[in-house]
């Protein structure tokens, strides 16, 4: 008699899907802190001074702490919306880098597919959203501490685009800024300016980007053909910034400008998350700057 060798296909299935890498959350802690840190020195840097003293780490700090919020509360809006809808993402994790703001952003990944056009938006927006909250309140507080300056020879360098809502921010603590004069903005306005920036390119409705979500999850099919015109356009802006080539070129080689499908595709969005959708569209609006930076 030939010897039977029992098979337990249910329970190894279940063992293996039980039996998940823990994540290592050492590693966004780390990155975490080297952030702090690179982003803490940039912000001092851009108080010029030959002493360093406590008053010159606190103007970085004044500026690395709100950034630091803005990004983290994004990407956790992302993870938070992901374990809502039972999705496997990551912790935050962000990127130190050697730059004039000490960064290159934060992430996080998403571990398995998106199922239903809700989730999608739920997801996709939720980044947007809490960003948005978050920077607001901390650019209205840095314009708020901003001085109107005479233009000189010592601010002469890179110059600051002016979104839709840094406008109205402006206007409405500082008035109209007379001639000759410009708004010098302390490390806390900086920072939402930043947050916002950082906001409207995740909201470009391109690919996977977040504005690429929210607009699969509201026109489905559709959203291929707003994708490509919207990329097309980046081309031409490249004229006013190279910066928009850079992206575009970007999310054409590493990202992709088609959205990928989801699993349930027939569900529909409801009334709720539709106008939430268009509010994201609206956040996209007021806080695109053509020129982010000149010379």
């Amino acid at each position: 008699m030939d010897e039977q060798i029992p098979t337990y296909p249910v329970k190894m299935v279940d063992f293996m899907q039980n039996k998940k890498k823990k994540p290592k959350i050492w590693i966004n802690i780390v990155l975490l802190v080297i952030t702090i840190i690179t982003t803490t020195l940039a912000g001092a840097i851009m108080e010029p001074t030959e002493e360093f003293t406590f008053r010159w780490l606190l103007n970085g700090f004044r500026f690395s702490v709100p950034l630091i919020l803005i990004l983290g509360c994004h990407e956790c809006g992302h993870y938070i919306a992901s374990r809502m809808h039972n999705v496997d993402a990551t912790l935050p994790y962000f990127i130190p880098a050697p730059t004039l703001i000490g960064t290159f952003g934060a992430f996080i990944k998403i571990k398995e597919p998106i199922e239903t056009r809700r989730s999608l938006m739920d997801i996709g927006a939720a980044g947007p959203l809490m960003g948005f909250i978050i920077a607001l309140p901390i650019l209205i507080w840095g314009v708020a501490i901003s001085k109107v300056v005479p233009i000189s020879d010592d601010l002469a360098g890179i110059r600051l685009g002016s979104s839709l809502i840094l406008t109205i921010v402006s206007k409405l603590i500082h008035g109209n800024i007379p001639a000759g004069y410009d708004l010098y903005l302390s490390p806390p306005a900086f920072a939402g300016w930043l947050g916002l920036f950082v906001t409207s390119l995740n909201l470009l409705p391109i690919g996977q980007l977040d504005g690429g979500h929210i607009s699969y999850a509201l026109w489905g099919k559709t959203a291929h053909k707003l994708s490509k015109i919207v990329f097309f356009t980046l081309l031409p802006l490249g004229l006013l910034w190279l910066g928009w080539i850079f992206w575009a070129l970007l999310l054409w080689f590493a990202l992709g400008v088609k959205h990928p499908p989801i699993v349930n595709p027939e569900k529909y969005l409801d009334s709720k998350r539709i106008i939430i959708g268009y509010v994201c569209i609206v956040i996209f609006v007021i806080t695109f700057t053509p020129v982010p930076f000149s010379w």
